[in-house]
């Protein structure tokens, strides 16, 4: 299976064999290559763009124009993982017509091969036209960060006994609605592992537990590229940006005392 172009149906398959599935992130085509040559089997375009890489404070203000054009250098990029892409704030919740306009604009324009939306309850006749059109739709519960300001805080859901009932009929809603998979953001480990157990898609799981089908982190948390803050449920693998950072200083440095470039280093 390594070698072969990973699909919803393989993914599926990862579910019913106890294959536990590996997502990133991925905004760029150079790094979405290094991913995908790494053995990532889902390279989602997130809307996460606008905080590691626009600088934003929240995912709200990502445009469809702009996730078009990260999820196209992302597609290009990818020869094995499956690539899925957000679908940003507001671009779906207006009506079904109009999400299945957005969802086609990124499938064709982008070339990705699934898009993801957040909420339960109220999406469900979204998805629906979605996956009538034969577009696949990864559904996306507990934190949903395009709702922030809604929320008025990034805390874990779900801790409530209503709130972890809400999110597990969403969950089995949301299957029966046409989700090829969902992801679980930041709710307790045993509700997690209650959905999992639940529905018959494949869960990936962030700040959910080890119980999920899958993982999935925002890459530039992993690396410790993005240093403003490290959630609770990162594990950081390198820490780039301390590298990059002594790197450059030592480039800075030959530069001025005139070490750099060297004779073998021109022409």
């Amino acid at each position: 299976m390594a070698d072969r172009k990973v699909t919803t149906e393989a993914l599926r398959e990862m579910k019913r064999s106890g294959r536990k599935i590996v997502a990133l992130t991925a905004y760029d085509h150079l790094l979405a290559q290094v991913l995908d040559s790494a053995g990532v089997d889902i390279l989602l375009v997130g809307d996460s763009v606008a905080t590691v890489v626009q600088g934003l404070d929240t995912t709200v203000p990502v445009t469809m124009e702009q996730m078009v054009y990260h999820a196209e250098m992302v597609s290009r990029a990818a020869k094995r993982a499956f690539v899925v892409a957000d679908m940003p704030f507001l671009s779906f919740q207006g009506s079904a017509q109009e999400a299945l306009h957005n969802a086609g604009r990124l499938m064709k324009e982008s070339r990705v091969e699934a898009i993801k939306l957040e909420g339960g309850k109220p999406v469900l006749d979204i998805v629906r036209r979605l996956t009538d059109a034969g577009i696949p739709v990864m559904g996306h519960l507990g934190l949903t960060p395009q709702s922030i300001h809604q929320f008025g805080t990034y805390k874990v859901r779900g801790r409530k006994d209503e709130d972890a009932q809400q999110i597990l009929e969403d969950a089995v809603a949301l299957e029966a609605a046409g989700v090829f998979a969902m992801v679980l953001e930041k709710i307790p480990a045993p509700l997690a592992a209650t959905v999992t157990r639940e529905v018959q898609v494949p869960t990936i799981g962030i700040g959910a537990g080890s119980e999920c089908d899958g993982q999935v982190l925002v890459t530039y948390d992993m690396l410790g590229l993005f240093s403003r803050f490290k959630p609770r449920f990162v594990r950081r693998y390198l820490e780039l940006a301390t590298e990059i950072g002594k790197s450059v200083a030592d480039y800075c440095r030959d530069v001025r005392s005139g070490e750099f470039p060297s004779q073998d280093e021109s022409y």
